[in-house]
């Protein structure tokens, strides 16, 4: 729980930072973050800067690392206080100080006065402003004067967005890193860009484009402020062409970035605007050029120089229909018929679409047929964890604890739960490293959950059982024939103490957290789901499973034709008999896994908006390897990745 910052230390009357906001607090570790110097010993952490930084960044405040110090001990203790990932851009070595900072800043396309250094040394305090003379200094000693004017600074950001736009950032910055040419490394980006014009594209997004256009200035080449009402007016004026820009590449997406308004009749600009986040990736001068290079006066320095000829070749140009301006997400939701707006992309130098499979083991039969089509899989499925238990990750409830539970909580559960493990909470879903999710949660019509006492936290785990009803000697024993490690009677009874029986999540609660999903995938990526088959299988075990998966695949259908380009493939017009599946209705006959792969694509490229070029080779190869032994087919994927 987060401590109550406005008591004990951080009451004390607060001292006033200077007038610019804080977007970035850049940490010194020894005497300041913690207590003690981490080369000598121990150190003791500072609850108040635990909680300090956990608080601001929920307020939009980024926090970032310049220590002496060795790195890889540092990051392991910053884990170990679960407070790791809150920190972007870490710089801990042993170089001065000062020059850093001043990269640092560069990187994260930050200015100095926004940014405040906290250490204890006032000659590192001193060097840091030589180097970068507006920076914001303090003492850690003086932090409780100021914390409370931190945190009231920024705005609510409880989904932890600008860190997440820092990451990407991050990402970015690491890849650039590793090319010589940057010329190559914007073509191996995969940048591509959308834009949306007119009232109904533009009139959903008034207070983000509001955002850019008063706030933004290193980009802002016309610095045109504009109060709200009289910009919602301004979008409805036939003489004013207004659109918005989007932004994605191979690292993330961007979202809307950029905003422009062109008088027609001078054919000239009065609002030209776009954020620091996609600076260096030539977008500014595509925008131009794509206009086609109307009348500029560029007001004040601007970080980019235009041009009137050049227009980037590394970006591709993605389309948006009438349909996905109406939406205020820049998508369409079609309840899995038709292709989702904006989904058309430019075939003129068009990237294979990246699609990150994410379900039980099954589904990595689907990956050689998939790419027989122009698709790079990514997969995340099932696995055996360091304890011989097999692992599923994907279960909705699972999905929210890896992006909601803090990761000492995370590090709790994983140590204490042998069914979890260690890599139980590891997840590429939050990267956006992909252009459409695949998702079967096929977990959530099957798993238990198990409710924490003391937390109230829903942990998935099995399947049509309650182990913590049944006999602890017995279940014991059954786990130690599968050879389960850590599963023996004294935890099945130190289990049944802490946590009590919650049975299958409700078809209300796993709409709940689909709709979650929504919200947390990027918008511009689809999600498409796989349902799950209604076909009776004896000797199963698995009781009312069918009725189960009926009541499910409802709920499933009901969220998708309402939700925001989210589209549902449909087992059952292909599995239809017990022939068709094999030992639980979740396992299908391998034929089957062809054909699935082959409606997937066809769903990809209605929403890409092109039909994906296939390979009749790479096809009859997939169906070749599906014949093979497991063994060997998974052989065969490794010498294929």
């Amino acid at each position: 729980m987060l401590r109550d910052l406005s008591m004990t230390t951080l009451s004390a009357k607060p001292t006033t930072l200077s007038s610019e906001p804080i977007k970035l607090i850049i940490w010194d570790l020894d005497d300041t973050f913690w207590r003690g110097t981490l080369s000598e010993g121990a150190i003791e952490a500072v609850a108040d800067n635990l909680a300090l930084v956990r608080a601001t960044a929920a307020r939009g405040i980024v926090h970032t690392i310049v220590s002496k110090n060795d790195f890889a001990a540092a990051e392991a203790k910053l884990t170990e206080l679960g407070i790791r990932d809150l920190f972007v851009f870490p710089r801990i070595s042993w170089q001065p100080k000062g020059p850093i900072i001043k990269e640092l800043l560069a990187q994260m396309q930050l200015r100095s006065p926004n940014a405040l250094f906290l250490d204890d040394n006032p000659i590192n305090r001193a060097e840091a402003q030589f180097y970068n003379p507006q920076l914001q200094v303090a003492d850690p000693a003086d932090l409780p004067q100021f914390a409370p004017q931190l945190l009231a600074s920024g705005k609510p950001d409880p989904g932890l967005t600008r860190l997440e736009q820092y990451k990407l950032l991050e990402r970015q910055q690491q890849a650039r890193a590793t090319y010589q040419d940057n010329r190559e490394f914007l073509r191996d980006s995969q940048v591509r860009i959308e834009f949306r014009e007119g009232e109904a594209a533009v009139l959903p997004d008034l207070a983000r484009i509001e955002e850019l256009i008063n706030r933004s200035n290193q980009l802002n080449f016309t610095k045109q402020r504009v109060a709200q009402d009289e910009l919602a007016a301004s979008f409805a004026d036939p003489a004013r062409r207004w659109g918005t820009v989007r932004v994605r590449d191979r690292f993330g997406d961007y979202g809307l970035v950029g905003v422009y308004c062109v008088a027609k009749q001078e054919n000239r600009l009065e609002q030209l605007v776009f954020s620091c986040r996609i600076l260096h990736l030539g977008v500014e001068q595509f925008t131009y050029a794509w206009l086609d290079f109307p009348t500029l006066e560029v007001q004040g320095e601007v970080a980019t120089e235009l041009n009137g000829r050049d227009k980037p070749d590394w970006i591709t140009l993605e389309a948006a229909d009438s349909e996905a301006a109406l939406a205020p997400g820049g998508v369409h939701a079609t309840g899995g018929k038709g292709k989702a707006a904006g989904g058309q992309i430019s075939t003129e130098n068009a990237p294979r679409l990246r699609v990150l499979l994410k379900g039980g083991c099954d589904l990595g039969q689907l990956t050689p047929f998939l790419q027989a089509f122009s698709i790079d899989v990514k997969e995340e499925f099932n696995y055996v964890n360091e304890h011989q238990i097999p692992v599923h990750v994907e279960h909705t409830a699972m999905l929210r604890l890896t992006r909601e539970l803090p990761p000492n909580e995370q590090q709790r559960l994983a140590r204490a739960l042998p069914f979890l493990g260690e890599e139980a909470f590891m997840t590429t879903l939050w990267t956006a490293d992909f252009d459409a999710l695949v998702y079967s949660p096929l977990m959530d019509y099957t798993q238990e959950l198990y409710h924490e006492k003391a937390t109230g936290l829903d942990i998935p785990f099995g399947g049509y059982q309650n182990i913590v009803a049944a006999d602890p000697a017995a279940q014991a024993a059954r786990y130690a024939q599968r050879r389960f490690r850590g599963m023996d009677e004294a935890f099945l009874r130190g289990f049944r103490a802490t946590f009590e029986f919650g049975g299958q999540i409700s078809p209300a609660d796993f709409q709940a957290n689909l709709r979650w999903l929504r919200s947390q995938v990027p918008a511009a990526i689809p999600i498409f789901f796989l349902n799950g088959a209604e076909i009776d299988v004896s000797g199963s075990g698995e009781t009312g499973a069918v009725q189960r998966h009926a009541r499910m695949n409802q709920a499933l259908a009901e969220f998708v034709a309402t939700a925001a380009n989210c589209f549902l493939i449909d087992v059952r017009d292909f599995i239809r008999t017990p022939a068709d599946v094999t030992n639980n209705l979740r396992h299908y006959q391998r034929a089957h896994y062809r054909t699935l792969a082959q409606r997937l694509a066809g769903a990809l490229g209605e929403w890409h908006g092109r039909q994906l070029p296939r390979s009749a080779w790479s096809d009859w190869r997939a169906r070749v390897v599906s014949r093979l032994p497991s063994k060997l087919r998974n052989a065969w994927k490794k010498l294929n990745k």
